[in-house]
């Protein structure tokens, strides 16, 4: 069976973590370089990535979760989080920061810059907040992805208040919304939910070939 298979299978939304068990610094670090690598549209990364180790910070945000206690228990505590607007100096940073690495004059991309500038006048503030929401949908896939392959378990969760995090995280501050919560760690030996067989529709059942 191929690896990307038994990673899969071997991963689900832990309900119960091992409070004692914590992850390594490689192993964060393996983390954050997969997540600054994720893809994002037009490479802006609208993105910021919130780890949370103070105790007391999570104490406070388990009530924005519905007391969900992993949130507490887990090694790490991750707030994916987008900006709330995208404005002119996000597009010349990134065109920059494009021509630094690239090591070609910040003039070539004048067209890109352009065509940037042009969508995002165009966008209400809401379109705005909706679009770089789904950028952390698909960190939360490469983080899940990752985490697995490490035997580091992950609990992907959109059950959390959205505004109670920004409040206890003065995100609104920082130009920034919580979109979604992971905490990451591992498995307490006393949840049962591991020991069950994943359900899944069959592959029939969800493919259609045309």
């Amino acid at each position: 069976m191929s690896i990307i298979i038994e990673d899969l299978n071997w991963r689900y939304a832990v309900k119960k973590y091992d409070s004692t068990k914590k992850i390594s610094e490689q192993d964060l670090l393996i983390i954050q370089e997969v997540l600054r690598l994720t893809p994002t549209a037009y490479g802006l990364q609208s993105l910021k990535f919130l780890i949370i180790e103070n105790p007391e910070i999570r104490q406070k945000l388990l009530t924005k979760s519905y007391n969900q206690q992993q949130v507490v228990d887990a090694s790490h505590l991750i707030v994916l989080c987008a900006y709330n607007t995208i404005a002119e100096i996000h597009i010349e940073d990134h065109i920059q920061r494009t021509a630094q690495t690239r090591n070609i004059p910040s003039t070539n991309l004048a067209g890109s810059k352009a065509n940037m500038l042009s969508t995002f006048s165009k966008w209400s503030g809401e379109k705005t907040k909706e679009w770089t929401a789904k950028q952390c949908y698909i960190s939360l896939g490469m983080l899940m992805q990752t985490c697995a392959q490490l035997r580091i378990d992950a609990t992907p969760m959109e059950g959390f208040d959205p505004q109670g995090y920004d409040e206890v995280l003065n995100l609104k501050e920082q130009n920034l919304h919580a979109v979604l919560v992971c905490p990451i760690g591992y498995r307490h030996d006393e949840d049962g939910y591991g020991k069950l067989t994943k359900v899944r529709k069959t592959i029939p059942e969800l493919f259609k070939v045309i």
